[in-house]
């Protein structure tokens, strides 16, 4: 039986997701990555783990529906128990995302459900669905934005979403802090992903929102799995119901 940590980390073929779990796995925990359609990345990912020392897993989840949890959560326990001979994980991040940019006058229902499904819904019942399966005295990361403290227009559904994960992430805190389990919500300022198409990789967007940044730079992958993994280390074991933006200093 290994006595290495274990995290599940949604959404973990690339960009935020993998940076968790790299910066993760050099402090000595293991993953399970989720993916949706990026099998190979997840799987590179594994690789790159195992590079480390570490041990990893890559399973698929489509966090918009519900519905798949319960089978998603059998599938965790089998591996956990073939590839660690565990029972339990010890820190879920629920980092899946979908971007959706359009004026909040242009927003259609379907791209509010979807945004529901995605960053609100389905995080909030898969960590319901995996509490069984999370280990007394964990930890949790739901991922926010800093776009619930500033304005970039365009953003309102998703936006308003996030502000609904920080404050469940208030409610889970108090709620599961009787089993030892921490509860933050992380707010990475303008950082660059590929997320909604790759324009926050470009070097417009890095000089434009750079100059409104406190330390002078846009951020990077990882900056933001650096911040987590020592979030949830045992450095972090006094934080909880907090939102810790991870911005640089943006729009001070």
């Amino acid at each position: 039986m290994s006595d290495r940590k274990i995290a599940l980390i949604t959404g973990g073929s690339r960009g935020l997701g993998r940076a968790d779990a790299l910066a993760l796995a050099d402090t000595g925990v293991d993953a399970i990555l989720t993916y949706r359609t990026g099998r190979d990345g997840a799987e590179q990912v594994v690789r790159d783990i195992e590079a480390k020392g570490g041990k990893a897993v890559a399973l698929p989840l489509d966090t918009s529906v519900v519905s798949s949890f319960a089978d998603f959560a059998a599938q965790v326990r089998e591996a956990l128990s073939s590839t660690w001979g565990a029972e339990r994980f010890h820190v879920l991040v629920n980092n899946a995302g979908i971007a959706h940019v359009a004026p909040f006058a242009e927003t259609t229902e379907a791209d509010f459900d979807a945004m529901v499904n995605v960053h609100f819904k389905g995080p909030f019942f898969l960590t319901q669905t995996l509490l069984p399966l999370l280990a007394d005295g964990g930890s949790i990361v739901n991922y926010s934005t800093g776009l619930t403290r500033f304005v970039a227009e365009g953003s309102s559904a998703y936006a308003s979403m996030k502000g609904a994960v920080e404050v469940l992430s208030k409610y889970q805190a108090k709620e599961l802090g009787k089993r030892g389990i921490r509860v933050n919500a992380v707010a990475p300022g303008p950082t660059a992903t590929d997320f909604g198409g790759g324009f926050m990789k470009s070097d417009q967007f890095r000089a434009g929102a750079g100059s409104q940044i406190a330390l002078g730079r846009v951020g990077e992958p990882e900056d933001i799995g650096e911040a987590i993994a020592a979030l949830v280390s045992d450095a972090g074991r006094w934080i909880t119901a907090q939102r810790i933006e991870v911005s640089g200093g943006a729009l001070l």
